[in-house]
């Protein structure tokens, strides 16, 4: 069963390991060859396409939600959609780096926040970020969510970045989420897609483990707030975005299969990423 971090997960690397990622040779982004991506990932029930959200995004029961810091959130986003920041159902007390920061909220306070947003089991709702500038919180949300038993959240593809290529409507215009009383129901967290420290640590020389951060953080920079620097000992770097195109559209399976064959990693194979 494969492994994945808890705690950093970029979606562009989540979707590697679910539909089994890319040379590192630029790909071409013709049209022909966008379209054919995105036309690929229309049978994945949690990816949806640009196309998609424009013909549904004014339906009642559609709700958007944006990934982004606020202040990138302030310089334009979807109309409609609520910013919601880059960890809202994760466990931020306390300090970074301390047992359990950075985990998934109980289940509890997961259904709290959920109501506090309008999210229930029947809207389809849809979340995206700016997703080339990262850090790829959209897809924390979807994966965090889905391992709670929602299986109506969404993963826009290309995110914003491919929404302004397509020419769709932005605004500036702050949209706020109207709180829900219809009961949310969860399922326990289904954890198999999820690693803790001690399974890392166990499994050291076991299998790869690969740092989808930025060089300089792999390397040891701490400008994104880690409380160490450096990287998990033999774990080799692959940048998420380095799955996707420059306009964040998904890159084709069989790339990211090529790509994760360059790390050593098959699909059957069990790993870790963070």
């Amino acid at each position: 069963m494969k492994k994945l971090s808890v705690i950093l997960l970029s979606f562009s690397m989540l979707i590697s390991f679910m539909l089994s990622g890319c040379s590192q040779k630029k790909a071409s982004e013709d049209e022909d060859t966008i379209k054919a991506r995105i036309e690929e990932y229309s049978d994945v029930d949690f990816i949806i396409s640009a196309d998609e959200l424009e013909s549904i995004r004014k339906n009642d029961d559609v709700l958007i939600f944006d990934c982004n810091k606020p202040e990138v959130y302030e310089k334009g986003h979807i109309p409609g959609a609520v910013n919601i920041g880059i960890q809202p159902f994760s466990d931020i007390s306390g300090k970074i780096g301390e047992e359990g920061w950075g985990t998934v909220v109980d289940k509890d306070e997961m259904v709290k926040k959920l109501k506090e947003l309008g999210i229930d089991n029947e809207k389809t709702v849809v979340f995206y970020s700016d997703v080339m500038n990262g850090p790829g919180a959209d897809g924390r949300a979807v994966w965090q969510l889905r391992m709670a038993g929602m299986d109506n959240v969404k993963f826009l593809n290309g995110g914003y970045t491919y929404w302004v290529e397509k020419g769709y409507e932005t605004t500036k215009e702050e949209s706020k989420a109207v709180p829900t009383d219809k009961d949310v129901k969860l399922s326990e967290l289904d954890k198999s897609s999820s690693a803790t420290k001690d399974y890392v640590y166990e499994n050291l020389d076991k299998e790869v483990i690969l740092d989808v951060r930025t060089d300089s953080e792999y390397g040891g920079s701490q400008n994104a707030g880690e409380p160490r620097g450096g990287h998990i000992k033999g774990a080799e770097n692959l940048l998420w975005q380095d799955l996707m195109y420059s306009n964040g559209v998904i890159k084709s399976k069989e790339e990211i299969k090529d790509i994760m064959a360059e790390y050593g990693v098959k699909p059957e194979d069990s790993f870790c990423v963070y």
